[in-house]
């Protein structure tokens, strides 16, 4: 073989050829970093025990008065408020429990803060995988506690916590990014940024309404942001928190990381103070009635804690006259009941009045009454003789639309708050009163109520009900819809219903006080990702969506020398006229006049508008300096 025929032609397109080698290459290690990244972050497979409550066919020990407390006893007493049916006991926490969870958590997040953000997110995503592998258990477990239907549980607890573990795997380092902040003539050679870092150990305060999501909401946000977290669950939900908790533990210590960074902390309130107080928190979630956001508040006040308070509301759904009379039988009815009655009205974002303009308010009376009083009452969860008795072919849990209310306290409030609207002229069409379920007599069910002709001046148009409670209120317009919308002392959610073309709706999206709106729906910003919370007496602050997360960082600004300026050695250097104890030449010490004239000149220079008069500042710093 000759030794010319090794050489390859040069004739070739070697440009070509290079180019696109180069962009294989590219594609390649692309394509290498991602399926990567993606391997690196799967989830893995963990198991949790299962309560034996929530086995199927177990029978528990129904009580003959369901309460918490247990004379004699400083335990919490767990049953289920649709049975009645003891689910075991909890010892609540001391405030020496209290430091102890502190400490522990604070060990914890000082190795956390160092991890990456795909290692968080391969803890959330196997947080994912699990709950999606057990949606059902985990519905289970929150109907015993709460007594709330499963279609509610899968709805209000599952759906929406899958929903913001996804949100924040995927955008969640976005929104803790470094964010470039613009600079100004004087300071042109800094370079501003804003930083989000872990904050620390936080605590959450959360309510019964939904165990597993006010347990799950702020785990999730914790663990993004680097930090620990110490939950105080409702003492009423305790059973079902202890468990929900063992899912977020269990998660991270599958993955070798240290499972204190979560800890559930179930307590009596007046052990809770303690905690709200703790100097070793650094940021505080507190969901509740704004009675108890008082003592919160004014307890960590003590120890300068932020708080970020969500304390429900009384939301208004405003039906406009530009709804057709199909579109609101067929749409806006079918989500009326659903805004009303989900969790048996005990959701801080609930539809708690129905505001109607003269042509909807009348078929809604009509289309409203003859469903609720179709509704049917009791537990969701098959009954032991469901299992072992053969012959049984009653299926009746299958067919209950509402479950009890987490307790028969607010009765008495419900049933006169009820009486004295009617006896102010508002007309009762069905409930009203507490229902004794054959079946389960020692549940907390409250009849279905619906009431029309209610007046802003009724204590029932301004209190939160948090119960299975349809209030129909008549406006004469959009105008007089939004002044009844804006009554009340509280502003968290409102839905607005309306032609898309009808201006009416946009003013409401404008007019209406609240935190959060939906046109044409009901809530549907809590399942999308962005920012919960409200105004007024709904509390302060968000969590949810990238303002959710930052608020429980810390917010660090960053100013230092760009770039730019170190190369060409540009930096801060204090003029010699303004320099302590400066002197020009000859020794004679700068007047405080002289200084003044540089400084209003670098002001001019810096700030004035037009070319003219910075220039003159700029000749004024001359002249002084």
């Amino acid at each position: 073989m000759e030794l010319s025929s090794l050489y390859l032609p040069a004739d070739l397109p070697w440009l070509e050829i290079s180019f696109t080698i180069l962009c294989a290459c590219l594609l390649l290690e692309l394509l290498r970093l991602v399926f990567l990244s993606q391997d690196e972050e799967a989830p893995v497979d963990y198991r949790v025990p299962l309560p034996e409550q929530a086995n199927a066919g177990w029978t528990g020990k129904v009580l003959e008065e369901p309460t918490i407390k247990v004379s004699g006893s400083s335990a919490i007493q767990c049953y289920n408020p649709a049975t009645g049916q003891l689910l075991g006991r909890v010892n609540p926490a001391t405030p020496d429990g209290i430091d102890r969870a502190v400490v522990k958590a604070a060990e914890a997040q000082q190795e956390w803060a160092k991890t990456t953000f795909s290692q968080r997110r391969k803890v959330l995503r196997t947080m994912l995988k699990f709950i999606l592998d057990n949606q059902d258990d985990i519905a289970t477990v929150a109907c015993l506690d709460s007594g709330k239907t499963k279609v509610d549980a899968m709805v209000g607890e599952i759906l929406v916590t899958i929903e913001k573990l996804k949100w924040t795997i995927k955008h969640g380092e976005k929104a803790l990014q470094p964010e470039r902040r613009p600079t100004n003539f004087i300071m042109m050679y800094k370079h501003n940024e804003v930083r989000w870092e872990p904050l620390g150990v936080l605590a959450a305060c959360v309510s019964w309404n939904y165990p597993f999501h006010n347990a799950f909401s702020p785990i999730i946000s914790t663990l993004f942001t680097g930090s620990a977290l110490i939950l105080k669950p409702s003492e009423s939900t305790a059973f079902s928190s202890a468990y929900f908790t063992s899912i977020a533990r269990h998660a991270i210590s599958a993955l070798h990381h240290n499972p204190n960074l979560i800890q559930s902390l179930s307590m009596w309130p007046s052990t809770a103070n303690h905690l709200t107080s703790h100097p070793g928190i650094s940021h505080i979630t507190f969901i509740g009635s704004r009675p108890v956001a008082h003592t919160v508040c004014a307890s960590a006040a003590k120890s300068l804690t932020p708080v970020c308070v969500e304390l429900g509301g009384k939301d208004s759904a405003i039906i406009l006259d530009s709804v057709s009379p199909s579109e609101l039988e067929q749409k806006v009815v079918p989500i009326l009941m659903r805004g009303i009655f989900t969790s048996a009205g005990q959701n801080c974002i609930g539809i708690e009045r129905i505001i109607a303009c003269p042509r909807s308010y009348s078929l809604l009376l009509l289309l409203l009454e003859h469903r609720i009083k179709n509704l049917r009452l009791g537990s969701s969860l098959p009954s032991p003789t469901d299992f072992t008795d053969p012959t049984n072919q009653n299926q009746e849990h299958e067919n209950v639309d509402i479950g009890p209310l987490i307790s028969s306290a607010r009765f008495p409030f419900l049933s006169q708050t009820i009486s004295s609207a009617v006896a102010q002229d508002a007309k009762l069409h069905c409930g009203g009163t507490p229902y004794i379920h054959p079946k389960y007599p020692q549940g907390h069910f409250f009849a279905p109520t619906f009431l029309s002709s209610v007046t802003p001046d009724m204590t029932i148009a301004s209190t939160e009900l948090f119960a299975p409670i349809a209030v129909l209120m008549r406006a004469s317009d959009a105008s007089d819809a939004i002044r009844i919308a804006n009554s009340t002392p509280y502003a968290l959610g409102a839905s607005f219903f309306g032609a898309p073309s009808d201006p009416n709706v946009e003013r409401c999206v404008k007019e209406v006080k609240a935190g959060m709106v939906s046109v044409n729906d009901f809530g549907a910003y809590y399942a999308t990702g962005l920012p919960f919370g409200g105004v007024k007496g709904s509390g302060y602050g968000r969590f949810g969506g990238e303002e959710g997360l930052r608020g429980i960082c810390n917010l660090k600004a960053v100013c230092r020398d760009a770039t730019w300026a170190r190369w060409m050695g540009v930096g801060t250097r204090i003029p010699r006229v303004l320099r302590y104890g400066s002197e020009v030449d000859g020794g004679e010490r700068v007047t405080q006049g002289r200084k003044v004239r540089f400084l209003r000149g670098m002001m001019e220079l810096g700030y004035a508008e037009g070319v003219r008069r910075r220039a003159s500042g700029l000749w004024e710093m001359v002249r002084s300096g």
